[in-house]
């Protein structure tokens, strides 16, 4: 009777059924170093990311949006915004690509997407639908199984985190590409409109997993992004 029990719970948990979270958000409601929701990517070995979410808080200080960490480098795919005003982040297999002047109000509503090459090394960020400048990060391909984590950053394989660097705040319609999605998906997604969700991670199929004090509550942003 035991051994069925544990291989029932065994079974539940690699079984899991992907959950459809449209019209609900992640609320980080305290600072910490362990509070984040683990998203188990569909598949591994990227030769390019498009990764877009929507995002509120109040913070000033530095903070991560998307930590992706392998065991080749903690920072394999990071979306980091600085203490530095309008000032983002993307890092690539650790390669640092800095994006300044871009939007950075707290207490707003905010789509946020990045995206990645491997071929040219290209990487980009656009608020709202606009655009960015492009930087120059890896060039190469992104291989190995990874780790990807909201509400934290990771300085090792789902670890090495820090309170001063975590994610207070909401965050909803997480979606992860492994291709470079177009300016015209980009500006769909941005204004709430129909758009491919993500083949990588998908919010209206999402497999998630909560640690800490995470709370699913219901999306605050519907019509916030229509005619941006």
């Amino acid at each position: 009777m035991q051994t069925f029990f544990i291989a029932s719970i065994l079974f539940t948990a690699c079984c899991a059924v992907p959950r459809d979270l449209s019209g609900k958000m992640f609320t980080f409601p305290v600072e910490s170093n362990v509070a984040r929701v683990r998203l188990p990517p569909s598949r591994n070995n990227f030769t390019s990311v498009t990764v877009c979410l929507r995002f509120f808080t109040d913070l000033t200080r530095s903070y991560s949006l998307f930590s992706t960490a392998s065991t080749a480098n903690n920072n394999d795919f990071l979306i980091f915004k600085t203490a530095n005003k309008g000032r983002f982040e993307v890092h690539t297999r650790g390669a640092n690509s800095q994006f300044n002047g871009l939007p950075d109000e707290p207490n707003t509503w905010y789509s946020i997407c990045s995206t990645w090459d491997s071929n040219s090394g290209l990487a980009q960020v656009w608020i709202n639908g606009n655009s960015s400048t492009r930087k120059v990060g890896f060039k190469g391909n992104l291989d190995g199984k990874p780790s990807i984590v909201l509400g934290q950053e990771q300085d090792s394989v789902d670890g090495g985190f820090a309170a001063a660097q975590s994610f207070v705040g909401m965050i909803t319609d997480v979606h992860m590409w492994d291709y470079v999605l177009s300016a015209c998906e980009i500006q769909r997604f941005a204004s709430d409109l129909n758009f491919t969700p993500g083949d990588v991670i998908n919010w209206r199929a999402l497999d998630f997993n909560i640690v800490g004090d995470v709370v699913i509550e219901d999306s605050q942003t519907y019509g916030c992004f229509h005619n941006q």
